[in-house]
């Protein structure tokens, strides 16, 4: 087909082209042809309108009801023409320029459906380009043999880089460098331009640009940044490596304190060492700050001094000022009070007399003044006489058996004043009760004692019982390997209980049997010892069927020293056959004397 080729336009339209050439109207009326042409031409008109709609929905691949009904309708031919001749409105007829104009409309759209539709069947045929306004354009139709035009993947279509005018008189340069010289004279390649992205790419989130503004993805980049040096400051490497060897360092003494802890027999205890040795992080915000932080953290600080809890009401700072109350030392409590001078036997006697003197003439100037009544004669039998003269004299038996009566009533009434100051069992206890907790005002002590063998029941009645009495709180556990005391309370019941622990009691002597005899006779022959190991090393008590002696039993002082508050209410004997249980008697706080019991060894055996 040629280019200049018409499309079929149908067989009636250069009839009636023909037609409007050779007729002659008159210019005052319409001749009867001329109608019936206008009648066909809009009839054509609406043939044409109908296959445009028909070849527009098949495009689309949707037909609608409308458009197949009307164009069954239009185009279905009737089979009777009738000739109807239309009376124009106005009188005068349209103009054949506007009729002409019309037509050529109708050509173009009919052209343009049957372009579109060679496209779509052949795939080797360019898309019509809409132009600036989007009106379409007449697609361009392919040769045939030697003028068929390339496939369009074939055809560069890349944009020529902008070229100056120096460099559009250039001499062109070889593609490749022959020489090493020329390789470096060589020019730099433009960068390859961007392909252009297909339309079908568009829904590629990953393809460059294919993005849309409201997707939030901006696609790869078009141009990729070079990397720049990077120089590392001086002394990093070296620091890591410490840090290296810091971990591996702690690693070790971790190993090394679970070694010496596992052959000391304090498994339990590594935990406990191992949180010592790690430190905790710091926290959010020391306790001194917390109080004027909104969110107990130092990151308050970034929203400024009028955002804290400075200048507001339930701030901890305000204008007045408080003076705490003085509270006394600790040790002032134990500061001993300066005792009075030691006076002699004569210096008392003498102070003695002149007090009482003192006091006599006192009494002497009060009666003078009639303040007190005068005290009664005291007489006696031994100053009868010199008393009573002539009483005694006129009737010396009721005047003797007067004066007895007296003396009767003098020493009944001395009798009972002294019973009245005496203290009665329930006021004594509390006087000692007063005078203990006196003493623990000054302060609270404890020691602990390490026991070999606690198995005599006589030495278990006498620790526990002066406890006891010296008011003293804690626990004594015994265990299998040894027992072992501990005890707190007030400095001077402290110092006694030391006292009986290692002095008072025999630890190698076993009590005597109840109800036997206390002189014991020995009819066998003595030993090399003779009679000096008497009683010392010979018993043996029977305790859950073993054998127990008492030949190298001792008590040793592990440790003393001032607490703060008592962690017993009372003091108790308790058996506890493991280490753990004994630790859970203890408690946590007292938990390490165990061990340091346990681990405990006295100098005569560290030197050997």
């Amino acid at each position: 087909m040629s280019e200049r080729k018409r499309a079929f336009e149908g067989s009636s339209d250069s009839g009636v082209t023909k037609k409007l050439k050779s007729e002659s109207t008159t210019p005052n009326g319409t001749s009867p042809a001329l109608s019936a042409n206008a009648e066909l031409i809009a009839q054509r008109r609406a043939e044409i309108a109908a296959k445009i709609a028909v070849m527009n929905a098949a495009k689309r691949g949707t037909f609608s009801a409308s458009a197949s009904a009307t164009a069954s309708v239009v185009t279905t031919p009737s089979p009777v023409s009738t000739p109807v001749t239309s009376t124009p409105r106005s009188g005068s007829p349209p103009p054949a320029d506007d009729l002409a104009r019309r037509v050529a409309e109708a050509k173009r759209r009919v052209a343009e459906a049957q372009g579109r539709f060679a496209v779509k069947d052949n795939p080797y045929m360019s898309m019509p380009q809409a132009g600036r306004r989007s009106k379409p354009v007449e697609p361009v139709q392919q040769g045939a043999g030697l003028k068929m035009a390339a496939h369009p993947l074939l055809l560069d279509n890349t944009i020529p880089a902008p070229q100056s005018k120096k460099d559009r008189y250039k001499p062109m340069q070889p593609k490749f460098a022959s020489i090493k010289a020329n390789v470096r004279n060589a020019p730099t390649p433009p960068p390859a331009p961007t392909p252009s992205i297909p339309m079908e790419n568009k829904s590629n989130p990953y393809a460059s640009g294919s993005a849309t503004p409201d997707s939030g993805f901006d696609g790869a980049p078009r141009e990729r940044v070079g990397r720049h040096f990077r120089f590392n400051p001086k002394g990093k490497y070296v620091h890591m490596g410490n840090e290296l060897r810091r971990e591996a360092q702690l690693e070790q003494l971790k190993q090394r304190i679970a070694e010496s802890a596992r052959k000391a027999g304090l498994d339990g205890e590594f935990e406990t060492l191992e949180k010592n040795i790690r430190r905790e992080p710091p926290p959010d915000a020391e306790w001194w700050d917390a109080a004027l932080l909104p969110s107990k953290s130092y990151d308050d600080l970034s929203l400024g001094v009028g955002q804290l809890n400075i200048r507001n009401n339930g701030s901890p700072i305000s204008i007045y000022i408080q003076h705490p109350i003085p509270i006394p030392a600790p040790a002032d409590k134990n500061k001993a009070a300066l005792k009075p001078l030691k006076l002699t036997k004569k210096e008392q006697k003498k102070l003695r007399k002149q007090r009482r003197q003192a006091e006599l003439q006192d009494k002497r100037d009060r009666i003078r003044m009639g303040i007190l009544p005068p005290d009664a004669p005291k007489v006696r039998l031994a100053n009868l006489m010199k008393v009573l003269t002539s009483d005694a004299v006129q009737d010396p038996t009721r005047v003797e058996a007067r004066v007895r009566r007296e003396v009767a009533i003098r020493k009944h009434t001395h009798e009972k004043m002294n019973i009245e100051r005496k203290l009665t069992d329930e006021q004594r206890r509390e006087k000692i009760e007063t005078k203990k907790v006196e003493e623990e005002k000054k302060g609270i002590y404890g020691a602990v004692f390490k026991v070999k063998t606690l198995s005599d029941p006589a030495h278990r009645f006498k620790v526990r019982k002066n406890a006891e009495q010296m008011n003293l709180t804690g626990v004594c556990i015994f265990n299998p390997g040894f027992s072992m005391i501990y005890v707190e309370g007030a400095h001077k019941f402290i110092r006694q209980y030391k006292r009986l622990m290692l002095i008072r009691i025999a630890w190698t002597e076993a009590a005597r049997e109840r109800g036997g005899s206390d002189v014991e006779i020995d009819e066998g022959s003595e030993g090399e010892n003779g009679s000096a190991d008497k009683g010392k090393g010979k018993a043996a008590k029977e305790e859950e069927g073993v054998a127990v002696t008492l030949e190298d039993n001792k008590c040793w002082l592990i440790w003393e020293g001032q607490l703060r508050d008592r962690a017993f209410s009372n003091f108790k004997p308790k058996s506890c056959p493991t280490d753990g249980a004994a630790k859970e008697v203890l408690g946590q706080k007292l938990a390490g004397y165990w061990d340091q019991a346990k681990n405990w060894k006295p100098e005569e055996e560290d030197l050997f």
